[in-house]
């Protein structure tokens, strides 16, 4: 019996490994496709709580994230997606499993992972990748919760808008994260940092940024925070005045940028913290005593007149006492799926993915940046999900049917290995929990606060689970 002929008495039972934008973006794209039959969509995520990126991998102070969430809550609230939390793909559920369960299953697992950069110093201690103290201020349920904030100067790699965010967190006062969800713990560790200056490093000019305008704005938010800037570095190419004249994100950021060295140069600078932005300055080399970082060697770039750079020669050493790396970051591999080494990705064409050997495997698809690479925002991401769903739609007739397709089937395979899974419910349950926290903090006369992180996982999944009717 082939799988069309299935169809005609059953839904088209599919699998989504990851519940951040990426998954949830995929499974709004099934539902919605045209089609002549009914889809049935169930969305696993290793964490007890939706949202992957947004919830764990963005400042908490970013503005636009809640806007997202709400998109994000909405599609997943209809209630014809299921949402189950707290399943690892690889431990709890394996893709025989899946393939016994579901027609098709896409992975949507994200990039977790930092980029390398090779330079001498590199594992000194004080030397971190972005994404794990991205992780720690988030909130995440599997990383520790204390983060060493001892250093009075720290250098962020990087012109994206991680390295922005960290940043801008590192050199934030704590207390003007407290209207944020910001959990206890890392409000405590930002309240002992003894941080003076946070220098951000951008190995190209001014006019070749990757950050947005909105996120370059944010820096001069923060209350007693200096931005300071260094006019050497407001260089300009022919391919830098071209972006400027033709692009206008390119031509807001850099007016943005001029017209605060302008103000610096007529305004004095008193906050009790600094936040550098240098451009042309590639890094060379981490300096270390004792095993420690003590300093960072950068050296001067050129433009050569096609917006990339090369070396001068020119070295400048900073003293700071810690280094975040934010170049980018790198897809996890993924169990039972062949991985590409070099992009961080998950071998495919189109979103199907593809064996060691280069061949199709049936059934299994990715999206997001596991599927294309860690690069671009949030938004992309709808591009990369209609692509592998139309794959998906276009080779479903020649799809193997599941042998044990049923909705209930997944529970009690989870049930029986002892997963404590959680659900849609679970998350309402948990959502509700945060935001009285929040309201408690409120009408305590601290401040007002909408919500606020909930850390532990066990917590976590307690909490869900008390909440939801399905255990």
């Amino acid at each position: 019996m082939t799988l069309k002929q299935h169809l005609s008495q059953r839904p088209l039972r599919v699998a989504i490994i990851g519940a951040g934008p990426a998954g949830v973006y995929a499974a709004d794209i099934l539902t919605k496709a045209e089609r002549d039959f009914e889809v049935s969509i169930d969305l696993f995520d290793q964490h007890p709580a939706p949202f992957g990126l947004i919830r764990y991998g963005v400042a908490p102070d970013h503005p636009r994230i809640k806007g997202i969430i709400n998109a994000l809550h909405k599609v997943l609230d209809r209630g014809d997606i299921r949402f189950i939390g707290d399943v690892t793909y690889g431990r709890d559920l394996m893709l025989s499993d899946i393939r016994d369960l579901y027609d098709a299953v896409i992975f949507a697992t994200g990039a977790n992972d930092d980029a390398d950069l090779d330079i001498p110093g590199i594992d000194l201690e004080g030397s971190f990748g972005a994404s794990r103290v991205v992780s720690w201020y988030d909130g995440h349920p599997d990383v520790p919760r204390d983060w060493p904030l001892d250093a009075k100067e720290i250098a962020v790699i990087g012109n994206g808008n991680v390295a922005l965010d960290v940043a801008r967190v590192l050199s934030k006062h704590a207390d003007d994260l407290l209207v944020t969800e910001i959990p206890d713990n890392v409000h405590a560790g930002l309240k002992k940092s003894p941080v003076t200056d946070v220098h951000i490093f951008g190995r190209r000019g001014p006019a070749q940024v990757k950050f947005t305008p909105l996120e370059l704005r944010e820096l001069s938010h923060s209350r007693d925070v200096d931005v300071v800037l260094y006019p050497e570095d407001f260089d300009f190419d022919e391919a830098s005045d071209e972006a400027i004249r033709t692009n206008n994100q390119v031509k807001t950021m850099v007016n943005t940028l001029t017209n605060w060295v302008v103000e610096q140069e007529e305004e004095e600078q008193t906050a009790s913290r600094r936040l550098h932005l240098h451009f042309l300055q590639a890094p060379v080399e981490i300096l270390g005593e004792d095993g420690k970082v003590v300093g960072i060697r950068m050296e001067r770039q050129e433009l050569d007149g096609t917006g990339n750079v090369r070396g001068t020669g020119e070295m400048i050493d900073y003293p700071v006492q810690a280094v975040y790396r934010a170049v980018g970051y790198f897809g996890t591999e993924i169990p039972e799926v062949a991985f590409d080494e070099k992009r961080g990705v998950i071998c495919n064409e189109g979103g199907r993915v593809l064996d060691a050997d280069g061949a199709v495997v049936p059934g299994v698809y990715t999206t997001g940046w596991i599927k294309r690479g860690p690069v671009g925002l949030i938004g992309h991401t709808k591009g990369d999900a209609l692509e592998t769903i139309g794959n998906l739609l276009e080779d479903h007739e020649n799809l193997t049917p599941a042998s044990n397709p049923s909705e209930d089937a997944v529970m009690d395979l989870l049930r029986e290995r002892g997963v404590e899974f959680t659900t849609w419910e679970g998350w309402l349950a948990l959502d509700a929990h945060e935001r009285k926290l929040g309201e408690e903090w409120t009408a305590a006369g601290k401040g007002e606060r909408e919500r606020i992180k909930v850390v532990p996982r066990e917590e976590m999944v307690k909490i869900a689970r008390e909440g939801q009717s399905l255990k």
